[in-house]
């Protein structure tokens, strides 16, 4: 599962990117900087993990991880082959969720591809390039349908129906996501076609360090903008984020974010933020070998959860016991659970809950 960085050209992609990857995407003062997708497996911040390093002293800890990848900025016609587009547009439509980097600071050393500041009308450059190519998709697709529609297929009928009222949002300016669809709808037609703007957004709103606490007006006209789209909007001044990672010790970094009145990087933040908008979530396994975050989909059953471990503990599930990770933090052990009676043991519909403490039985 992957996230990708989008936004209009010199907006602070590949500088975000740096932070949470420490990966060396060039970052210049102008447009296209960026031509091959960079990927950066970047680790996700939880103060879980530390507190069962610290319970278990195991030999090793893994963290879970998510895929963050920068992608060159969009401009005005992309869709039609602009500045790279189609390239660009093909690397957006490879990832499952959009990081949507939009500029809200001043600075007059830094040039705008549309020359002022304008936050709104940014994103929504973007968002008509995407939608005309999601466009695109849908008149493709609407040719074959209405074929099969004309002889009678009620199949195909129900899909032309759910395709008019993509076409209807489109025409409209409404990205995909925005519109109402019922659940079927959305799972058989409209998803297998993969339209960039169905993809879930988070809206990155790059600040000077004065507004990386209470935002700015600019980021006030955003956050009212995409009101209705149920999308997180998160503030970050990226250049500041920038010069944390440059920091060598865990102290100083500390002390930088403490006299900014931050309690951590805003890049953790938004690290977790993308792992939810992945559908993403986490249980542990905990032993002194190794305490290590697993990534399941939320949602996903126990012998799910088994598989991301070896195929084998899937195929041959039996049971999980589990302890709820608040009851292994206050009971400081496996020991100490298991003797107050709190660890569970659940079978295969067992719906994983974020956070549990796992052991798998299996026989193959």
């Amino acid at each position: 599962m992957k996230a990708g960085i989008v936004g209009l050209p010199n907006v602070g992609k590949s500088t975000l990117f740096n932070c949470l990857s420490n990966a060396k995407a060039q970052s210049a003062n102008f447009p296209f900087c960026t031509i091959e997708p960079n990927i950066g497996v970047v680790n996700v911040p939880d103060p879980r993990i530390v507190k069962l390093e610290e319970l278990v002293k195991p030999e090793r800890v893994q963290m879970a991880t998510v895929d963050i990848v920068d992608i060159a900025g969009l401009v005005r016609g992309a869709s039609k082959g602009e500045g790279l587009g189609n390239q660009f547009l093909a690397n957006i439509r490879e990832t499952d969720a959009i990081i949507h980097v939009v500029r809200c600071f001043d600075n007059d050393n830094i040039v705008h591809v549309d020359t002022t500041v304008d936050p709104v009308r940014d994103k929504e450059t973007i968002d008509i390039e995407l939608q005309l190519k999601d466009f695109e998709t849908l008149e493709k697709r609407l040719e074959r349908v209405k074929k099969n529609a004309r002889t009678g297929n009620k199949e195909a009928q129900k899909e032309l129906d759910a395709l008019m009222k993509v076409k209807e949002g489109l025409e409209a300016a409404i990205s995909v996501r925005a519109v109402e669809l019922t659940e079927k709808e959305r799972e058989e037609y409209i998803k297998p076609l993969q339209f960039i703007t169905d993809k879930p957004v988070l809206y990155v709103c790059n600040v000077d360090e004065n507004s990386a606490v209470d935002g700015n007006a600019y980021v006030d006209a955003l956050k009212e903008a995409v009101k209705n789209e149920n999308a997180e909007v998160i503030v970050l001044a990226v250049g500041m984020e920038a010069d944390i990672t440059e920091l060598e010790t865990f102290e100083e970094r500390e002390m930088f974010l403490e006299d900014l009145g931050l309690e951590e990087p805003g890049s953790s933040v938004l690290i977790r933020a993308a792992y939810k908008l992945l559908n993403q979530q986490t249980y542990f396994t905990a032993g002194v070998k190794e305490v290590r975050a697993w990534t399941i989909n939320i949602g996903d059953t126990a012998p799910q959860a088994a598989g991301v471990i070896h195929t084998d503990f899937e195929k041959g599930f039996i049971r999980a016991e589990v302890i709820a990770y608040s009851d292994f933090a206050s009971y400081g052990s496996e020991i100490k659970v298991k003797e107050a009676g709190k660890m569970r043991v659940e079978g295969k519909e067992y719906i994983v809950k974020d956070g549990d403490v796992m052991h798998f039985r299996f026989n193959v």
